[in-house]
């Protein structure tokens, strides 16, 4: 990228609220039903039908309003977007235009080892349009009003964002904070949360805007910080040519790496927005707002804070556990037991388990593991009880029974052997077997060492104290 300009961008997350039924009406509000199934009078916008607001909704868009730091409008009301296009029946959507129920908020995200502090503008309601679906066999374009009327959040940011980076950073904050609210499935492959790319460049050291260009179709996160670079490299070139960049709405072609000009961008006055005369003004109660907030939890990246601040775990390790709100659950309950170390209950999630989570494609509460079962695993092997070697074997059975680690080492005999005796036998029979390994060591190829200690816990049949083991072979060649 040019270092001479500076990259400004501003993003608006759609993300589809998982309520049982539509904003407006009695629909099933369900992803993958038959084309055209869930639908009725209300939802296709057939004359003489009426709205009526789903609460849940409401509920819904001021617990992300919390979560990202909003002031909350207690009473505010409906407006009219209107637009022609085959997908929206009415030929406008009802949306929020000047009092929207959230604003003035914030998000912090992490980006490298700092934490940046992102303006969010507003949060309003709105219903959803529906889907055209592209069939050359059908000789066109068919519409699919299935989507119409399921409920939506649109999160806008400030333009603070200045990279592509940042602004994946952010996405992927939005994308975990909706889970963790358990308000959306955010579901990128199937619609559940897109978004809108606003870029423009300037000058370094300027602080007025460029003018922005909006792109369409960005359909995964990784694509908007495709998307993002190639916009920004392309106003640049049009700036360093002598020309000018024009407001347009561009189309983002993942495939090819390209955006294609879709239109002229429209600003507020060409949607020619006013108060939805079907919908009362709504007003939620302070005490309402309030009993919402309280139903946040701690969020990804204060999670993720606490985690390297309280259990001294690196970022990266963090961040991962503070992921899946499921995860970061059970790992914060074996800690809790006060049996084992952090940092080995951490290895063990992102190690062994995070394994197994992703071949079976499940969570872990779906797994037979219990936190006090891993809790009493891991410290069996951090009192040197068993081996780590054993630890797995234990793993692997108590991950689908809910078994006493402690039976399991008993019946199957994978207590470690610490006895200095018999390990002493092992050793002295090991270097007798193996004198060229000896004297390489005493060459100085002392990375034989491992290879010792392997043939020793061979000769253990894994149960000798591998510590241990070491030390006596080390102390062993040294008095020959």
């Amino acid at each position: 990228m040019n270092s001479k300009y500076e990259i400004v961008v501003g993003l608006e997350v759609h993300a589809e609220l998982s309520t049982e039924t539509k904003i407006f009406c009695g629909c099933k509000n369900e992803f993958g039903a038959e084309v055209n199934t869930n639908v009725c009078p209300v939802c296709m916008g057939l004359p003489g039908t009426l709205p009526v607001l789903n609460e849940q909704v409401v509920e819904y868009a001021i617990k992300m309003g919390h979560a990202l730091n909003c002031t909350i409008n207690g009473t505010t009301k409906h407006d009219r977007k209107n637009y022609f296009y085959p997908d929206l029946p009415k030929a406008y959507q009802i949306s929020q235009f000047d009092i929207p129920l959230c604003e003035n908020g914030y998000l912090d995200v992490l980006v490298g080892d700092e934490v940046k502090r992102i303006g969010v503008t507003r949060i309003h309601i709105e219903e959803d349009a529906g889907k055209l679906i592209h069939d050359d066999a059908m000789g066109g374009s068919l519409a699919d009003y299935n989507r119409c009327g399921v409920p939506l959040i649109e999160i806008v940011s400030e333009p603070d964002i200045r990279s592509a980076d940042e602004a994946k950073a952010y996405l992927d904050t939005i994308h975990t904070t909706l889970l963790y609210l358990g308000i959306s499935d955010a579901k990128m492959q199937e619609g559940s949360v897109r978004c809108d790319v606003n870029v423009s460049v300037r000058p370094v050291g300027s602080t007025e805007f460029g003018t922005r260009v909006e792109m369409k179709n960005v359909n995964s996160f990784s694509a908007a910080h495709r998307a993002i670079n190639y916009e920004a490299a392309r106003q640049i070139k049009v700036l360093e040519s002598g020309g000018e960049i024009v407001q347009e709405t561009r189309r983002w072609d993942d495939v090819k790496g390209v955006n294609v000009l879709l239109r002229s961008k429209e600003d507020a006055q060409d949607y020619r927005y006013f108060p939805d005369p079907d919908l009362l003004t709504f007003v939620v109660s302070d005490e309402k707002i309030a009993e919402i907030k309280a139903s946040v939890p701690e969020l990804p990246v204060a999670k993720t804070m606490r985690y390297m601040s309280e259990y001294k775990l690196s970022r990266a390790d963090s961040e991962l556990l503070a992921l899946n709100k499921n995860t970061a659950a059970f790992f914060e309950a074996v800690i809790a037991t006060g049996k084992c170390e952090p940092k080995s209950v951490s290895n063990w999630i992102l190690g062994d388990i995070y394994k197994v989570l992703n071949e079976r494609k499940c969570e872990i509460t779906d797994l037979a593991l219990t936190p006090a079962n891993l809790a009493e695993m891991i410290s069996l092997i951090e009192k040197k009880t068993i081996s780590n070697a054993a630890g797995k074997t234990v793993l692997e059975i108590i991950l689908d029974a809910d078994k006493d680690p402690n039976e399991i080492v008993k019946e199957k005999g994978l207590a470690q052997v610490s006895d200095t005796g018999a390990l002493n036998a092992i050793v002295e029979k090991v270097l007798a077997n193996n004198e060229k390994a000896v004297a390489d060591f005493k060459n100085g190829k002392t990375n034989v060492v491992g290879f010792l200690v392997g043939q020793c816990m061979k000769e253990s049949r894994g149960k000798g104290n591998p510590a241990m083991l070491k030390d006596m072979v080390v102390a062993a060649i040294e008095k020959m």
